[in-house]
């Protein structure tokens, strides 16, 4: 089990290293990481976003339902994903 940035989501112009700094910071990996310490093991991580999750997010999601063993529901602009032991209900089709 590995994660690996994939900059091809980052649309700027820059230099790789800058490109996987940009996609640290995308608003769902923030918000996962606040919901790992805030909430109990047993509950969902229930997201919102009124944009549609990246391909980098979305894999990354997956991995962090893997590891944690915590089942991930990110709702975006098109359709709801619940993540749960490194699977998504929209197989993939984001």
């Amino acid at each position: 089990m590995g994660y690996i940035p994939d900059s091809d989501f980052v649309l700027h112009d820059v230099e790789e290293e800058q490109k996987e700094q940009f996609l640290f910071q995308h608003s769902e990996k923030i918000a996962v990481a606040y919901g790992i310490i805030s909430t109990t093991p047993l509950k969902p991580i229930r997201i919102f976003k009124n944009l549609r999750v990246c391909g980098d997010c979305h894999t990354a999601m997956k991995y962090i339902s893997m590891a944690t063993g915590r089942e991930i529901v990110v709702r975006d602009s098109n359709r709801s994903h619940h993540m749960k032991n490194g699977v998504c209900s929209c197989k993939d089709y984001w």
